[in-house]
């Protein structure tokens, strides 16, 4: 199991975590919820780099190491 595949084990789809703006995209942003951890935020109009804010897990996909976030 890979580090990525086991941080993503302590989490659950639905839960509410506290995170930072680590990269800002067109299309939204990455936000580290844990350290090394970074899962993708899609919004219209993303954070700027180093916001804090609460998002919720929408979807993990374990098999390719990726999950998705939403603003809580």
């Amino acid at each position: 199991m890979s580090r990525t595949e086991e941080s993503l084990s302590g989490f659950a789809e639905g839960d509410v975590l506290d995170g930072v703006v680590v990269k800002v995209l067109p299309f939204g942003a990455f936000v580290e919820v844990a350290p090394g951890l970074h899962g993708l935020l899609v919004t219209d109009g993303p954070p700027g780099l180093g916001t804090r804010l609460p998002v919720r897990v929408e979807r993990i996909d374990a098999g390719r190491r990726r999950f998705s976030l939403v603003r809580a």
